[in-house]
């Protein structure tokens, strides 16, 4: 059985909505090259951030 990992071991990214790092997640695995935002409520306000005001 393979050894566990610990958090601080697994790779991480920013978030460019809110600024936040977030961590690796198994359901990103097949994935993470893609995943951009840390959550379903910085994807939506992406749209809003970006625009001009």
């Amino acid at each position: 059985m393979p050894k566990m990992r610990q958090k601080a071991d697994l790779p991480t990214k920013t978030c460019p909505v809110c600024g936040r790092p977030f961590t690796w997640r198994k359901a990103w695995a097949k994935v993470w090259d893609e995943v951009v935002y840390c959550s379903d409520r910085c994807r939506g306000e992406r749209r809003r951030v970006t625009r001009p005001s």
